[in-house]
């Protein structure tokens, strides 16, 4: 995919799903948990925090999913935090 249609293809989602299931691992699941978990996920994946630029430099799928998997890390410890402070 990489050679045909360049690095971190829009065509390829799997990174996404993964990122929305390790966002959402061991949270309740209600609406808004996972409402949050999309918007949370999805501004961190664009913003790219450390180390996931870092990874998001790498070739091949391990770089498209790596950054991925971070920004879901973060996802899920923010709204952990969260779901024990009773925010949401």
């Amino acid at each position: 995919m990489e050679k045909v249609y360049g690095q971190d293809p829009g065509e390829v989602t799997i990174d996404e799903v993964l990122g929305m299931w390790v966002s959402l691992l061991f949270l309740p699941k209600t609406i808004v948990v996972a409402a949050s978990a999309f918007f949370i996920f999805r501004i961190l994946d664009i913003v790219k925090p450390f180390p996931a630029r870092r990874f998001d430099n790498l070739h091949g799928g391990v770089g498209v999913m790596l950054d991925d998997v971070v920004s879901a890390i973060y996802t899920n410890l923010l709204l952990q935090l969260a779901v024990a402070i009773r925010i949401i």
